[in-house]
């Protein structure tokens, strides 16, 4: 296939991992690519920037054996229409999502948040619009970048969100297959042939790395940081020894200052731990689904547009 095409359902979705679950529902503007399987406990898988429901290919059906699972692609992510206009703030995004989950008549038990994907989670809970009774991060993205990469890297971002050629040419350069492979080692992660296939597939659709770009540019994580005291929600971090993207380090931060967090340590894993060891990932999913919670911090979420 050619750079510079978006992906298509009919073309590309045809050997879709976990396809016979998928169906689109029309929810907050957003036309949605979902999966559903399994029975029980109502659990949402929330990938991070620049990944799909892919990323769950091997995780999602395990989970499926003990909960009933629910994976999107994220607003201009994989089969996913873009966001709406001023709907891709961190906020926005939390607020898309619970219309979804409101559309399929889904409260979650569980949410399960990888990278970017558990900021979503963390803002939900902050918000009212989801009542988990724990949330778990797999490597969670919460902080902000440190050093001098916290004002340069949503700057570039935000200068190739403006540029309208940006996103076609680094799209482009998707099919340059070294530079996949780059990047996806600089994870930390090995996630072999079969799984970069399908990140290349990603990075060669110009509206995916415009979704991708979008998320960075316009997501303050500085504010989340500020709440994150708030949280009363149980936090459960999942943290790869090998991560080379979020630092190990981060999640000892935030358990400082979430008062019912915990770290579980994944040793010789990297950032798409979940991708190389889903067998391991599950069972310690389940083992923190499993844990008490306290039932008198849930309440009911709120629909209500972000401020």
């Amino acid at each position: 296939m050619s750079g510079g095409e978006d992906l298509s359902w009919i073309r590309d979705g045809a050997h879709w991992p976990n396809r016979s679950h998928s169906r689109f529902v029309r929810a907050a503007g957003v036309d949605w690519h979902v999966q559903r399987m399994g029975g029980g406990p109502e659990l949402v898988l929330l990938h991070g920037t620049g990944a799909s429901t892919h990323s769950w290919a091997d995780l999602a059906p395990r989970l499926a054996n003990h909960f009933t699972v629910t994976a999107m692609d994220l607003p201009g992510h994989g089969f996913t229409s873009p966001a709406p206009y001023r709907k891709t703030s961190l906020e926005g995004y939390a607020w898309l999502i619970a219309n979804l989950l409101g559309e399929l008549d889904i409260r979650p038990a569980f949410i399960v948040g990888h990278s970017a994907g558990c900021a979503i989670a963390v803002r939900m809970s902050l918000d009212d619009r989801a009542a988990p009774r724990r949330i778990i991060g797999l490597n969670p993205a919460l902080l902000p970048f440190s050093g001098i990469a916290r004002h340069t890297f949503p700057l570039i971002a935000k200068l190739l969100v403006v540029n309208p050629f940006a996103p076609r040419l680094l799209s482009w350069q998707a099919r340059d297959g070294a530079r996949v492979r780059r990047l996806i080692a600089s994870t930390g992660s090995d996630i072999g042939r079969h799984g970069l296939e399908f990140y290349q597939r990603l990075f060669e659709s110009p509206r995916h790395v415009d979704a991708a770009l979008s998320m960075m540019a316009n997501w303050d994580l500085e504010r989340l940081h500020r709440d994150l005291a708030r949280l009363s929600c149980p936090l459960s971090m999942l943290v790869a020894t090998r991560d080379r993207m979020v630092s190990p380090d981060a999640a000892r931060t935030v358990q400082r200052v979430v008062p019912n967090a915990s770290v579980i340590l994944l040793p010789g894993l990297g950032h798409l731990a979940h991708e190389e060891d889903a067998a391991s990932v599950a069972r310690h999913i389940a083992q923190e689904a499993a844990r008490p919670h306290d039932a008198t911090a849930a309440h009911a979420p709120h629909p209500s547009p972000p401020s």
